[in-house]
């Protein structure tokens, strides 16, 4: 196969397999997606236990120093389990952000206690919108204001669709600092307790079952020391967590493909009559080969690019491939 993994990573697969297997069944998804909280804090401290939060993070802080192509395999195994979880928005989205842009205090506060699975936090950037690219986050969508006073900031504004802003401890929030013709200029990052006054957050009902809120900011005081980085240079650490975000969540899709398939093999085979007419026959084999040429496809370009952004080089062809080419095998 491509993806050539080692036979740690092999190992890796099997053991997220059998565990979500045995922990994560159809049935305690659906729990868990009815349920208040969106995710299960049993099911978190349990994936924290296992060393999962930690896999891509470094072991001074408690991590086990892997790289994005281990977390792929990772994120490959939840999307076949469809395992709610805030994994995203917490150890890719912000934990990420954290690891690269983070001050010395920042990171020997917050990482350990990420990986610990003590805390969650969630990035209060809406959903990305359309564009002629796909779905993607863009500068233009940061819509909140961080207005200077004394040593503080003040922020306001409204986001959409965030991700486990619900059970969220911390918040990172990308917010609007400067005015500039180039809207990836002027973006800071701030890292702001989610029971901060002047915060409203509110769950929305979704199609999807999958834990989105409404967050409000209002005149919310958040200190200069909590900005992540450097002032008015947010967007790019942000941009760096969201690209792995991208390879993630086409992993996700590739798991969750591949899960179906096998699905619609054992449907075709239990069905199959022997007065099947040749025609209909012949029609389904070639249907599920066509999805298999799909998945294994969509495999070969997730797992390219996940080894490019371990490696630290350009993949923006790559990632045009991933995700055009997840979505269609997707849908």
């Amino acid at each position: 196969m491509a993806s050539n993994l080692t036979e740690e990573q092999e190992m890796l697969r099997a053991s997220a397999r059998e565990f979500l297997e045995k922990e994560c069944p159809e049935s305690v998804v659906r729990e868990i997606e009815a349920s208040d909280l969106g995710y299960s804090p049993d099911l978190w401290k349990k994936i924290a236990d296992l060393g999962w939060l930690g896999l891509v993070y470094p072991e001074q802080y408690g991590g086990a120093g892997m790289n994005i192509v281990d977390l792929t395999i990772l994120y490959e195994e939840f999307g076949r389990a469809m395992f709610p979880s805030p994994y995203l928005s917490t150890i890719v989205l912000s934990g990420l952000a954290i690891l690269e842009a983070g001050n010395d205090r920042q990171k020997s506060e917050m990482l350990p206690r990420i990986i610990r699975g003590e805390t969650i936090i969630a990035l209060a950037l809406s959903e990305p919108g359309s564009s002629p690219e796909g779905m993607v986050w863009n500068p233009e969508d940061v819509t909140i204001s961080a207005t200077p006073d004394d040593d503080d900031y003040r922020l306001d504004g409204a986001n959409l669709f965030v991700h486990d802003a619900n059970i969220a401890s911390f918040l990172l929030v990308p917010a609007r600092t400067r005015v500039s013709s180039r809207p990836e200029d002027g973006i800071t990052l701030f890292l702001v307790n989610a029971r901060s006054p002047g915060i409203s957050v509110t769950r929305l009902a979704t199609s999807s079952g999958d834990n989105q809120c409404e967050v409000i900011f209002n005149k919310v005081c958040v200190p200069k020391e909590d900005i992540v980085g450097e002032l008015n240079g947010g967007w790019a650490p942000l941009s760096r967590s969201m690209q792995v975000g991208v390879v993630l969540l086409s992993a996700q899709m590739l798991g969750a493909g591949e899960r179906l398939l096998e699905l619609s093999v054992e449907d075709y085979e239990t069905r199959i009559q022997s007065d099947m007419p040749g025609e209909v026959r012949q029609y389904n084999e070639e249907y599920l080969a066509h999805l298999r040429h799909d998945i294994d496809g969509c495999r070969c370009a997730i797992y390219q690019a996940a080894r490019k952004l371990a490696n630290g080089e350009p993949f923006d062809f790559e990632m045009s491939v991933v995700k055009g080419w997840s979505s269609y095998a997707s849908r």
